[in-house]
């Protein structure tokens, strides 16, 4: 009897580190923010509500096919 109390013991606590390691990383993960302060230039991201990052976000690269598109028209009106 007394073995099968130490293990349940031992069960819950694994159970009860595994639930809190799973917030942790919940809460650590980036998060998308936005920020009125920078503008829409500006991409931010949050992690565990305390560190906020902020970048320039990367211009849209303009598609191959569409880019081709365009200069073969420009050839044919020229």
């Amino acid at each position: 009897m007394i073995f099968f109390r130490r293990s349940l013991k031992a069960l819950a606590i694994v159970v009860a580190a595994v639930a809190v390691a799973g917030v942790v990383l919940l809460a650590a993960r980036p998060q998308p923010i936005e920020s009125t302060v920078l503008g829409a230039a500006w991409e931010c991201t949050q992690t565990a509500f305390i560190l906020t990052s902020c970048a320039p976000r990367a211009q849209q690269a303009i598609p191959a096919v569409e880019t081709l598109r365009k200069e073969a028209a420009r050839q044919t009106k020229g």
